[in-house]
């Protein structure tokens, strides 16, 4: 009597397979069956919802104010419960403000992963593929934090680009100091400091003489005073000057915007609940000593107000200062729960390997190109740690010994986001085991490497006593 084979049975079970593949239903399952699709433009909205919710399932509104709310009116009364639309430039704004109002659900969805399939030229047809592929769960949700939140993130991010401006115009009156040839820059670190304002608003207000505009220097100036002269020797010429004073009005109004932007964000932040189990004084002085490479800090207490709000003090970490953890509270909020592990966490941030793999072959290698401005703070704070006496500065320096600079700041950010994420989600706090501990650590492990290795060849290490 014959038995079967291997080959026969592995034969039929893919006969098998085969036919239950076929006789399953092919169709994709109904995720949000209360969904609409919206093509945002600049002059107009194109709205598509399901043809058994009205006669006229796709409509256009104007994007005024007006037509938004007759928008949502209409949404609602078609029974819509979720919306999805393209973040298209910022025109999608006011619109994500009046449909978040009115209580829907609002899928925010990258345009490039709408574009797999060709045609689709009108905005109808783009309207209604957005409603299919949403009604089918086949688009993902970009991040968007919390009203408050993005309150918090707008005015963070007008100061910083009021911070560039004065930065601008710091270099500007250097470069026209420089075609005088007015050396100043050359003895003193930064003309934006106590002695560089004081000189450049003499020199401003008709003060020529080298010696006078010297005495000036603050004593903290290492440079001597003979140094100083030399180098305000040059030409006065008329035109150079006039922009100086034009750089440095610039100069006095970025301060006064900076200001108010303080003012706002104080005001703002004092209206966030204290997190559990966190007492802090408000007239406790703002901490700075890790903020030496920012010019321009609050003044006010922000280390105190972000450690209130969160119920962790984010600038424990080695490379965190305050400017860095407001960054990332302005960026990515407090409710770490939209990602669901650290991995997914460091993964939004563009800082994990994204290997292009085809046929079991690897054909690229690297991070996603992200532009993301809490990873830029992480990467700028994992910089930072090259002097570091930590355990983290420790780390870094073996990274970058390893790997090199580039890569090795990549991993160290990637190390901050997941600390950042441990702390902000289970309010775990941070403790520096230094460098010896890790330098011992590495050793350790390096010598179990070469042990194990050492076994496998029939060999024996023998370490020295120390």
């Amino acid at each position: 009597m014959r038995t079967e084979s291997s080959a026969d049975v592995n034969r039929k079970s893919k006969k098998e397979l085969a036919r239950r593949l076929r006789s399953a239903d092919p169709g994709l399952e109904v995720v949000h069956p209360d969904a609409a699709g919206i093509n945002v433009g600049n002059e107009s909205h194109y709205v598509a919802v399901r043809p058994d919710r009205d006669p006229e399932p796709v409509r256009r509104f104007a994007c005024f104010t007006a037509d938004l709310y007759r928008m949502a009116e209409w949404l609602r009364s078609c029974g819509v419960k979720t919306v999805a639309m393209q973040s298209t430039g910022v025109y999608w704004i006011p619109l994500y403000d009046i449909l978040e109002e009115f209580g829907l659900e609002i899928f925010l969805v990258n345009a490039r992963h709408t574009k797999n399939l060709p045609g689709r030229k009108s905005d109808v047809q783009e309207s209604q593929w957005l409603l299919k592929l949403h009604t089918h769960g086949l688009l993902n949700n970009s991040f968007q934090p919390p009203s408050d939140i993005r309150v918090l993130r707008t005015l963070w991010r007008v100061r910083a680009e009021h911070a560039t401006g004065l930065t601008t115009c710091i270099q500007r009156m250097q470069k026209a100091l420089t075609q005088m040839n007015i050396q100043l820059a050359n003895v003193i670190s930064d003309l934006s400091g106590k002695t560089g304002q004081a000189i450049i608003r003499a020199i401003l207000n008709g003060e020529r003489d080298p010696l006078k505009l010297a005495e000036l220097a603050d004593r903290r100036i290492q440079a001597p005073k003979e140094e100083i002269a030399k180098s305000l020797h040059g030409n006065w010429r008329p035109e150079l000057l006039f922009i100086v004073q034009q750089q440095l009005a610039m100069y006095e109004v970025y301060q006064e915007r900076i200001a108010e932007c303080d003012q706002q964000l104080r005001e703002h932040l004092a209206r966030f609940a204290t997190a559990p189990s966190i007492s802090v004084d408000s007239s406790t002085p703002p901490q700075s000593k890790k903020s030496k490479r920012y010019r321009y800090m609050p003044q006010f207490p922000l280390s105190n107000e972000l450690m209130r709000i969160s119920g962790v003090d984010l600038t424990q970490i080695d490379g965190v200062d305050a400017m860095t953890a407001q960054t990332l509270i302005s960026e990515v909020g407090l409710d770490m729960s939209r990602w669901k592990t650290e991995s997914h966490f460091a993964s939004w941030l563009g800082l994990c390997p994204d290997n292009r793999i085809s046929g079991d072959r690897v054909l690229s290698r690297g991070t996603r190109r992200v532009i993301n401005r809490a990873a830029t703070a992480l990467r700028i704070a994992a910089s930072t740690l090259i002097k570091s006496k930590t355990y983290l500065g420790a780390q870094y320096r073996r990274l970058r010994t390893k790997l090199g600079a580039p890569k090795a700041i990549t991993a160290m950010a990637h190390r901050l986001a997941r600390l950042v994420y441990r702390m902000l989600k289970y309010g775990q706090t941070y403790v520096d085991k230094g460098a010896n501990y890790y330098e011992q650590r590495s050793r350790q492990q390096q010598i179990d490497f070469v042990r194990k290795k050492a076994a496998q060849l029939g060999l024996q290490v023998t370490l020295p006593e120390v």
